[in-house]
């Protein structure tokens, strides 16, 4: 194994404020159904159909909405912290050699700012996808242009769409239980690991 690789938002960042807010801007502006902060916990026990279905947003106009999701996001780039603790996972990691890099549908630009805020140095690359269901390309192009080979990876996500993105092209995934989908959302998908806490990634590492 060679590359550690992390999803952004839900496993690194703890955004669910930025992310509520944002979404509630968008949501009085093009009429469908907000996000009481109550209701965050219940959310995360249901599929991302399931979600499209209570906020009466239908999935076809996401790729209409997610550049703006993610300018009003970096409006409030100050408000997403590091889950505690992972800091020092990262930190670790690097000391053991592994090279760190982060796939996420998030944008870039908010990612290397995040990071420079942060004070983290050690994340290597930082690859996007402009659609929230591309994470799999993403991963099989990495693949491909770092001459690798699925089991030089592993991957760390917080999502159902993370781990079916894995399955697809072969990669391990660490799932982690303080992101945006619970267990109830992915134990169908069978992810090869589960954690509780960051310092869990140590010892399956």
């Amino acid at each position: 194994m060679k590359y550690i690789i992390f999803d952004f938002d839900g496993t690194l960042a703890d955004s669910t404020a930025v992310f509520a807010s944002a979404w509630n801007t968008l949501a009085q502006k093009y009429k469908f159904k907000g996000i009481e902060f109550k209701e965050i916990e219940s959310l995360k026990k249901l599929s991302m159909a399931e979600r499209s279905k209570l906020f009466d947003f239908p999935m076809y106009k996401l790729p209409m909405i997610l550049p703006q999701f993610y300018r009003l996001y970096r409006q409030s780039l100050n408000e997403v912290h590091l889950y505690e603790g992972i800091k020092d996972v990262l930190t670790e990691i690097d000391k053991r050699g592994y090279k760190i890099l982060i796939i996420s549908s998030n944008s870039q630009e908010n990612i290397l700012e995040f990071l420079k805020m942060n004070g983290i140095q050690c994340v290597t690359n930082v690859l996007c996808s402009n659609r929230i269901f591309g994470k799999d390309k993403v991963l099989k192009k990495f693949l491909k242009d770092s001459n690798s080979k699925a089991s030089d990876v592993l991957y760390i996500g917080d999502e159902q769409r993370d781990i079916v993105a894995c399955k697809n092209v072969g990669v391990p995934i660490i799932w982690v239980s303080w992101g945006y989908d619970s267990i109830e959302v992915i134990q169908q998908e069978e992810p090869e690991y589960k954690v509780n806490a960051p310092k869990e990634i140590l010892d399956i590492i």
